[in-house]
């Protein structure tokens, strides 16, 4: 989708003010047209044949579709305590979940060939190694980043310190030393509860592809701070956008949950516990569950109030468009664009691997799929079923947030970019050129 995006991006650059309103409007009624001709409910649609094959021609052009990740992009830059720089292979657990999907689809040839081997529950997902994962995508953030990692440095040494517990005890480094249970262990099958006496944090900065001196600022903090294999610097060697930079971070989280936040500081990290409190609340019966935090009670105050009027049509005409092309519950959430959300790590396995937006809207794609997650169970006290529990519950959390200086966002253009976006996004799930394989 970027090739054909970036053709329109750039005739949105060249309109007047006046046209790209009206257009911004003319999409407006478009999306309400859409909805009323269209299912109300955001179904995945499993059979693309019975749709307008050139409608779905068209989709299949320009709908988003992530490039393949380089073998570089699996490592990392980290520090040593003697000050010198060096790289590691990145751990990543959604390389272990593709290949366990690849062998629950091979199950047919399986029965043809010979006796079946146990099947890999591919909602699965191997078992944290610390207690918090944190993503910060920058891209040309040097002059930016550096408040935004003493807020989390300091927070999360203070919460959650810098070693597991569990590494600390007696066995800690035996258990590691057994790695991962091979994809036919029967213990595998069962989705793991998370394991309450983790501790320890790390930092993943997923660098795309940034001209400035990100990288440096990055490692010289790292240094300064001691912060050596607890802060990783993931250097993608082509800009893929924000929502690239997340997903990508999202793959490599060793944590027990696993929180994105952007660099510009925005969002201040003593907010963290209560979107941890948050997610727990709102945890099902397979440990998955979404907080996000929201600025949503921050409309009419200063900081929104000093916007433009432009800017605030625009953002209110956005939210009305997301309001009729998302599903009921992301249709409700007030803010879905903070960057500042968090992810029980049972919850990445239904949402990362089906990614494909990479620009601003990936947020809503993040939402849209945790609520069109695959049913659990929902158990007595006894231990029987006695219900389902449909999709991934997220709670939306209020937080403090204040306007950052040096924001790359142009309100006109991705503004229409991102209208433009959730359209596509909604249209290709609903006839079937995106799809979901449920677990």
């Amino acid at each position: 989708m970027d090739d054909a995006l970036s053709l329109i991006v750039r005739a949105v650059g060249a309109t007047p003010v006046p046209l790209l309103i009206l257009a911004f409007a003319a999409l407006l009624v478009t999306a309400f047209y859409t909805v009323s001709v269209t299912p109300s409910n955001w179904q995945v649609s499993t059979n693309p044949n019975k749709q307008s094959p050139q409608i779905y021609a068209v989709l299949h052009f320009v709908a988003p579709k992530p490039r393949a990740v380089l073998s570089s992009e699996k490592t990392y830059k980290t520090t040593t305590p003697d000050g010198k720089v060096v790289t590691r292979q990145l751990p990543c657990w959604h390389d272990r979940w593709l290949a366990e999907r690849h062998a629950s689809e091979n199950r047919a040839t399986q029965e043809a060939d010979g006796p079946l081997l146990p099947i890999p529950d591919t909602g699965s997902i191997e078992p944290a190694e610390i207690r918090l994962s944190v993503v910060i995508p920058a891209y040309n953030e040097e002059k930016r980043i550096l408040p935004a990692l003493e807020d989390a440095v300091k927070y999360l040494d203070a919460h959650f310190g810098r070693e597991s517990q569990r590494a600390a005890a007696d066995n800690g480094d035996k258990e590691k030393k057994k790695g991962v249970p091979s994809p036919t262990s029967p213990r595998w099958h069962h989705r793991i509860p998370p394991e309450q006496a983790l501790a320890g944090y790390e930092i993943i900065i997923v660098n795309d592809g940034s001209r400035d001196r990100t990288e440096e600022v990055v490692l010289d903090f790292a240094r300064r701070h001691a912060l050596h294999d607890v802060l990783r610097l993931v250097t993608l060697e082509r800009n893929r956008g924000k929502g690239g930079g997340v997903t990508h971070g999202l793959r490599h989280a060793r944590g027990e949950f696993a929180l994105f936040a952007d660099a510009d500081g925005a969002s201040k990290f003593s907010d963290l516990g209560k979107l941890i409190e948050g997610c727990e609340d709102v945890t099902d019966a397979g440990h998955r569950g979404v907080a996000i935090g929201s600025r949503g009670h921050l409309v009419g105050s200063e900081a929104v109030v000093k916007r433009s009027a432009l800017r605030n049509f625009l953002m209110r005409g956005f939210h009305f468009i997301l309001m009729i092309l998302t599903p009921p519950a992301t249709s409700r959430i007030r803010d879905t664009q903070c960057g500042f959300k968090l992810f029980s790590r049972q919850a990445l396995p239904h949402i990362v691997p089906y990614m494909h937006a990479e620009g601003w809207i990936f947020d809503i794609e993040m939402l849209m799929l945790a609520e069109s997650a695959p049913a659990v169970p929902v158990l007595s006290s006894e231990g029987a079923v006695i219900g389902s529990s449909p999709g991934i519950k997220v709670a939306e959390v209020p937080i403090d947030w204040h306007e950052v200086d040096g924001s790359k966002l142009n309100v006109i253009q991705d503004s229409v970019r991102m209208a433009v976006g959730l359209a596509v996004l909604r249209a290709s799930w609903m006839m079937g050129v995106y799809r979901r394989r449920l677990t």
